[in-house]
């Protein structure tokens, strides 16, 4: 059964081709270089897709190492440039495919290492998926919080040993991603801001996912800005509301993360409203997301 971020998700797109294959680690590493989208995700919106230039970049694949596994990466930096600030780029249940490697590439723009790991990479590739009963069955549900936890420690490894400065480290992701960055800025000292859009907040508990962010909000180490859409079916406003009073509470017995957390919600955005290369994209929702996502950022000693 899939949970409200995965069918938020799925929701948000029209159909498109069936496709079946087991993931293998050429494909993971394919999908991390963002050379092309899920076909589960198809057809994608070719008109309204940004496209940010790679001049100045230096970009591409890489891997980093995490328990004898090598899990493939995306990342974008500004040539030449070291004792870079770092940005975690998070992907959607999709992987990392070409939004998410482009979204790297706007950070990067913004003078930032931008790096995004294939979290799904142990599991399976979404690309050679375009069933999504058995993408969520075969690949997603089968993620467990804390594996994804011990590989984002990897890549922030990976990012101080590749021109990161580890004393200036964000995460921000999208939808699935969302979820990840309340939770990594819970349990990781690694980050010092977080960005989260339009990330699940409440759920059940699991063996693979056993808190939620609601769960986790008295002990967030580092502010998190959430991103959410007022027309978002599946995460409703009463959720946003109850985040916000857990980390008014926390803030209230002396979290300062808790304190300095906040949320925009804008009213007529719906579920993942920053995603240019689908139908639900909002244009003035996301670049002023995007905007207030970078000023954050600075704003938390991130830049």
């Amino acid at each position: 059964m899939l949970n409200r971020d995965q069918k938020d998700d799925f929701n948000a797109l029209l159909p498109g081709k069936t496709t079946e294959a087991g993931a293998t680690r050429r494909t993971a590493l394919k999908t991390a270089l963002g050379v092309g989208y899920a076909a589960s995700v198809m057809p994608i919106m070719a008109q309204t897709a940004i496209k940010t230039p790679s001049t100045g970049l230096a970009s591409g694949e890489a891997v980093c190492e995490v328990d004898g596994f090598m899990v493939p990466l995306f990342y974008a930096a500004p040539e030449g440039r070291k004792n870079l600030p770092v940005i975690l780029v998070i992907q959607e249940i999709f992987g990392v495919h070409d939004y998410i490697a482009d979204v790297c590439r706007r950070f990067a723009k913004a003078g930032y290492l931008a790096i995004a790991p294939e979290l799904f990479a142990r599991q399976g590739d979404p690309s050679t998926y375009g069933e999504m009963a058995k993408l969520m069955a075969e690949v997603v549900s089968k993620v467990p919080d804390a594996q994804v936890m011990g590989d984002l420690d990897g890549a922030v490894k990976w990012a101080g040993q590749n021109g990161g400065d580890l004393k200036r480290v964000g995460i921000t992701g999208f939808c699935w991603g969302g979820r990840i960055t309340w939770l990594y800025a819970e349990q990781s000292s690694n980050v010092k801001a977080g960005v989260a859009w339009y990330g699940r907040l409440v759920g059940t508990a699991s063996e693979l996912s056993p808190k939620h962010p609601l769960d986790l909000a008295a002990g967030i180490k580092a502010p998190v800005l959430g991103l959410y859409g007022g027309q978002d079916d599946g995460i409703p406003l009463t959720t946003v509301s109850q985040m916000k009073d857990a980390l008014a509470k926390a803030g209230g017995k002396g979290n300062v993360a808790a304190r300095q957390s906040q949320f925009v919600v804008y009213p007529q955005a719906p579920h993942a409203f920053h995603a240019d290369y689908r139908p639900s994209y909002s244009k003035d929702a996301a670049e002023d997301g995007f905007k207030r996502a970078l000023a954050w950022f600075k704003g938390h000693g991130v830049g």
